[in-house]
């Protein structure tokens, strides 16, 4: 199971089952919830590592 941390509230989230991801900058999030999600898409070169 390979496992990606939601780079807004550190959960870790299932990459195969996750439901919630964008792209930015040819590399995928992946987010536990909604809000994470949006958060990230306002500013992702802030969320962004």
């Amino acid at each position: 199971m390979s496992m990606a941390k939601d780079p807004i509230c550190g959960m870790m989230v299932d990459e195969k089952n996750a439901k919630l991801t964008s792209e930015y900058n040819g590399k995928k999030y992946y987010f536990c919830n909604e809000r994470c999600k949006l958060t990230f898409d306002k500013n992702p070169a802030r969320f962004a590592k």
